[in-house]
């Protein structure tokens, strides 16, 4: 039989550690491709290049296995992987990550990594980012690799709704602790943002972004939830941003 394509992103670059641990288990899967930033791109959201070239270029990094860098937004790199690289051949699966710390919630919004899988996902191909709430470089992914390889085969065998994605977090706990899958919602939750004003050497101000996550979503059907109970969170996702519960109270501005 022949083997599934699969296409392999993320926003951490292409020599950070998640990334290699997703091209380890896609190629027990299928025939892998990688096209990932040349640096890390860490909160660029859907970003994509427009005023200026962008580079493509082949690497030896993972061996046997046919990758590119790209100076581009992990975005970019799903667009060039697809019309590019794969010359017209269309991926079975778009995998992104593993990302070096949650996109649970809200950081669907900023993270590359899920942009770069919702990319894939604008063309019908079937799309997972997969993320580890551990934010270390040296983190390990060792107990992450089973359950990814569960749910890429089933994606693989079961396909997903055409425009739809999941996203996948993973507690930062032992193989023999994490509890299973869960299914759920994208908790309704928000970032709370500072900036830290400083004065460089030549007497200019700069701004440091920090800020705290705020939760206020107690339902016990969402991916924070999950991931606190020490579940994996899985929340099937969509780049319709559409409010369709506002839509009925303003039709009255058709008639004014």
């Amino acid at each position: 039989m022949k083997k599934p394509l699969i296409l392999v992103t993320n926003d951490d670059g292409i020599t950070a550690p998640g990334i290699r641990a997703l091209v380890e288990v896609a190629s027990k899967l299928g025939e892998v491709v990688v096209v990932a930033p040349d640096s890390p791109q860490s909160g660029m959201g859907h970003a994509i290049t427009v005023s200026a070239p962008i580079r493509l270029h082949p690497v030896e990094v993972f061996e046997g296995i046919t990758a590119y860098e790209c100076s581009g937004t992990p975005a970019d790199c799903v667009k060039l992987g697809r019309h590019v690289v794969l010359k017209g051949r269309r991926p079975d699966l778009c995998v992104s990550g593993i990302n070096h710390g949650s996109n649970a919630s809200i950081n669907i919004i900023y993270s590359g990594t899920m942009s770069a899988a919702m990319e894939a996902s604008l063309e019908g191909i079937p799309s997972i980012g997969f993320s580890l709430l551990d934010y270390s470089h040296n983190a390990s992914f060792a107990a992450s690799k089973a359950f990814i390889r569960q749910i890429m085969e089933w994606v693989l065998t079961n396909g997903m709704e055409t425009g739809s994605l999941l996203n996948v977090n993973i507690p930062n706990l032992p193989a023999d602790e994490i509890k299973g899958l869960k299914v759920c919602r994208q908790a309704d939750a928000r970032w709370v943002e500072e900036f830290t004003e400083a004065v460089d050497p030549r007497g200019q101000k700069y701004y440091w972004l920090t800020g705290r996550f705020v939760n206020d979503d107690k339902g016990e059907d969402t991916d924070i939830s999950a991931l606190e109970k020490g579940f994996i969170s899985i929340v099937p996702s969509m780049h319709d941003l559409t409010n369709y519960r506002a839509m009925g109270g303003l039709k009255g501005l058709e008639a004014s």
